[in-house]
């Protein structure tokens, strides 16, 4: 069955625009997001998700209490939760594989249904904006197009995507939203950012860097993160790259050199750093050939547990 706004079928293909100025209540939920301040979330009870990965769990979660992802630029951060049991699954997408993508978020959410209980399936997009290469565009078209394409009913209940969330500054576009997170408990979604963006960041950010497809990092039955383990092949030209300025840094390796938040080329660099350190972490990395996991504390952080 196919996506819904308002329990009518979607239209496809339409833009963004289009289909929020046919549904007003979708419009004004997008300006009321785009016109919250940004939340700074801390990192207790967090579960922060970064590029290509996909994290799932319930409000019966005793560990996490949000979901968040930042940074995205021509990106979009998708959250789907069941109404009935408050499954809650948030990812950060980046066009990579959208028709891959869809299939593993929604199987993530049903893996918590049972399928007899009341409630509905809703989705929630957010990110991008009027870029030059059109990337933003073409993510929001690909991502309605596969919610679309499943057989359940989808409701689409937050767009705020591409022209929708762009701000135009001296001719250049920048995105408004950058990053939101969702209360698992109250099913509330904000405009967030995160100071920490851990466990190790630089070790997930290599993944992604090299290429490696969207994956769960959370087992919301243990109530830990697992990460790994992973195996890349060497980044090419890795000297060269840390080499550079930052405005090569820039221009080479970004999406949308212009609208990047500040920190990014110091993101790249270390994350450059890291896969130069590490250029097999199937040996290094993960001692045994096995997933590092994490689990939060009693002060809600992230505390390393051994391997099994």
């Amino acid at each position: 069955m196919p996506l819904l706004v308002e329990g009518r079928r979607v239209r496809l293909p339409q833009s963004a625009v289009d289909l929020v100025r046919a549904h007003p209540p979708l419009e004004e939920r997008a300006r009321l997001l785009r016109g919250q301040s940004v939340q700074q979330v801390g990192p207790q009870g967090l579960l922060y998700v970064q590029q290509r990965e996909l994290a799932v769990t319930s409000p019966k979660d005793g560990s996490i209490s949000i979901l968040g992802s930042d940074d995205a630029t021509t990106c979009h951060i998708v959250v789907l939760r069941h109404t009935g049991n408050g499954a809650t699954c948030l990812t950060h997408c980046d066009g990579t594989d959208t028709k891959a993508e869809v299939p593993l978020i929604m199987n993530s959410i049903k893996s918590f249904s049972d399928h007899t209980q009341c409630g509905r399936l809703e989705v929630h997009l957010v990110g991008g904006f009027s870029d030059d290469r059109q990337l933003s565009q073409k993510l929001t078209h690909q991502l309605l197009s596969e919610f679309d394409r499943q057989e359940d009913d989808i409701h689409l209940v937050t767009l705020c995507v591409t022209e929708l969330n762009d701000r135009e500054e001296n001719e250049n576009h920048f995105p408004v939203i950058y990053g939101i997170a969702v209360n698992i408990k109250t099913a509330e979604i904000y405009r967030a950012s995160f100071q920490d963006r851990g466990p190790e960041e630089e070790l997930r950010a290599a993944r992604a860097l090299t290429g490696g497809p969207m994956i769960s990092i959370y087992d919301a039955k243990t109530e830990q993160l697992r990460i790994g383990p992973y195996s890349w092949m060497p980044f090419p030209h890795v000297d060269f790259w840390l080499q550079q300025d930052d405005k090569q840094i820039l221009e080479n390796l970004s999406t949308s050199p212009l609208a990047e938040p500040p920190h990014f080329v110091e993101h790249i660099r270390s994350t450059l750093m890291f896969l130069k350190k590490y250029p097999s972490p199937s040996t290094t990395v993960f001692p045994g050939n096995k997933a590092l996991l994490y689990k939060k504390n009693k002060d809600g952080l992230w505390e390393k547990v051994s391997s099994p």
